[in-house]
């Protein structure tokens, strides 16, 4: 007989092509879109930037709202796979509109900006937390996880890179001078280029895991269940921490190479050759949960990208060969990180069924989520207080304890938090033995519908 759990390639590369779209918006708001707020819209840096961090940290509590009226959605389509049509349309539209430019004040801008911006991030979280709770219920395999999971972030990447890329050459060839044009029209073409590849997605995949029949659950339970997830409680922890590791870094970048090193042009293949060596790593996940335990292998990537973060400390501003060996390598390390996590996010969702009898798959990755954006606050709010402290003073030679802050934030506060990382992963008792037995037992259930609950 045939693997229940088994997935065609068209299945696992049409779920992996999906990121691809979402990183068609988000690598434009993580790259362009303050300096489209500030030189295109015209709104102050500091209102801008206070206006992103405010939507972010409301966009965190959106998360876990998305993640239980997904678990409720009950269609012929399945739960998750129906808002991948649902919000793509949405989505774009509300895209379109954050990209561009009406004719009003300042304070008008400012907030067209907040409710364009708003708009935008709650329907990509419609449609974003769907899509990774999808991975969850396509199969209970956990390398078929971990292989769906690779896919993606491959694609991920790579959609990352193409907007990196080719969007400034877009917005100059479509506005023809007129930069307001070139930018509504590119954000446009992206959305639609990313609607199409949700249709792919949902036209090709399936959901193959359901919550036991006759669940009755709310969503206080739902979070009541998340809290005693050991295994998920550690993974969302983790999840916040390497959030403020990458983001120290990745903020960071842009204040190294113009203040401590002098050339800031190198910023832009700086962040490619991360997302390129990101994308291998992410390739290799699949072989290498072959051989590794997933716990296993997150402590050694951590421990890894804190030996290689802390050596950015020795380096001189002259060794530019050698920030860019280090960050490459950076990439192939923690390129299997983002697969790896929710691979196992899957598995802890096994974890709650099985000692609750009852599933609510979307409500554990958005809150996982959740856990990230929180600890993009957090970095964020660390680079502020450092810089504050040590006498940042923009475009100026910074003093020396401004510059090496930079450096800090560069090398060895993050690996820090890396360490950090692995200290909270050795907590997690969710290894592979364990998952197979729980696995086997809650298919066992399925044959026995009367199961006790532990």
């Amino acid at each position: 007989m045939a693997d229940p759990n088994a997935l065609s390639w068209r299945e696992r590369i049409s779920y992996g092509v999906a990121d691809m779209g979402f990183n068609f918006y988000w690598a434009n708001i993580a790259t362009f879109l303050l300096i489209f707020y500030t030189d295109v819209f015209g709104i102050s840096a500091a209102a801008a930037a206070s206006m992103m961090f405010a939507i972010k940290l409301v966009n965190a509590f959106t998360d876990p709202l998305i993640g239980a009226l997904a678990d409720r959605t009950t269609t012929r389509f399945g739960k998750f796979r129906p808002y991948l049509i649902w919000a793509a349309l949405p989505l774009g539209a509300a895209a379109v509109l954050t990209y561009t430019t009406p004719d009003l004040d300042h304070d008008g801008k400012l907030a067209w900006a907040y409710g364009s911006y708003l708009l935008m991030m709650v329907c990509y979280t419609a449609i974003n937390i769907p899509y990774n709770a999808l991975s969850g219920v396509m199969s209970a395999d956990p390398q078929e996880r971990s292989t769906i999971n690779g896919l993606r972030f491959i694609c991920a990447f790579g959609g990352s890179t193409l907007v990196t890329a080719a969007t400034p050459a877009l917005v100059a060839w479509l506005g023809q001078g007129d930069e307001k044009v070139g930018w509504q029209l590119t954000m446009a073409i992206w959305a639609v280029a990313a609607s199409l590849l949700f249709l792919v997605a949902f036209a090709n995949t399936r959901e193959r895991i359901a919550p036991p029949p006759g669940q009755q659950s709310n969503v206080w339970q739902d979070v009541r269940d998340l809290s005693r997830n050991g295994p998920w409680l550690v993974l969302f922890f983790l999840a916040l921490i390497i959030m403020v590791t990458i983001t120290l870094r990745t903020t960071t970048a842009a204040y190294y190479f113009k203040y401590f090193v002098g050339r800031p042009e190198l910023m832009a293949s700086f962040v490619p050759t991360y997302m390129v060596a990101a994308a291998f790593g992410a390739a290799a996940t699949p072989l290498l949960t072959r051989f590794i335990d997933k716990k296993t292998l997150m402590i050694v990537l951590m421990s890894l990208s804190a030996v290689l973060s802390a050596a950015f400390f020795a380096i001189g501003p002259d060794q530019v060969w050698l920030m860019f060996v280090l960050q490459g390598a950076l990439g192939l390390v923690l390129g299997p990180k983002s697969p790896l996590a929710f691979s196992m996010y899957a598995d802890t969702a096994d974890y709650t069924e099985w000692r609750t009898g009852r599933r609510a798959t979307a409500m554990t990755f958005a809150a996982a989520t959740f856990s990230q954006k929180l600890g993009t606050a957090v970095a964020v709010a660390v680079i502020g207080t450092l810089f504050t402290t040590l006498g940042y003073v923009p475009n100026a030679a910074q003093n020396t304890g401004s510059q090496a802050g930079i450096v800090w934030l560069m090398s060895l506060i993050p690996a820090v938090f890396a360490l950090l990382a692995v200290a909270v992963m050795c907590c997690y008792q969710l290894d592979g033995t364990r998952l197979k037995a729980i696995q086997a037992e809650l298919a066992a259930r399925k044959l026995i519908p009367s199961h006790p609950v532990a």
